[in-house]
């Protein structure tokens, strides 16, 4: 059994490579797709995830914030 070789030839106009700049365009595209998946690996809800990061991220702010005002002369206690 012989294969028609010539059967598997295309043009050479059917390989043309891109410009440099759309080279890059779609490399930083395949960049950015890669790390949004490898960041929602393993993650069954993303969005429930990144609103228990901005709820940790309000209440560390909130936690400074009252550090702050202690720091500053905010409630005395006075015993007698």
């Amino acid at each position: 059994m012989g294969l028609c070789s010539s059967c598997f030839k295309g043009s050479s106009a059917d390989f043309t490579t891109p410009d440099m700049e759309t080279r890059r365009r779609q490399q930083v595209e395949a960049a950015e797709r890669r790390q949004r998946e490898q960041e929602n690996r393993g993650i069954k809800n993303p969005e429930r995830v990144k609103k228990m990061q901005l709820r940790s991220e309000e209440l560390d702010k909130l936690e400074m914030q009252a550090n702050r005002t202690n720091q500053e002369g905010g409630l005395k206690w006075q015993v007698s």
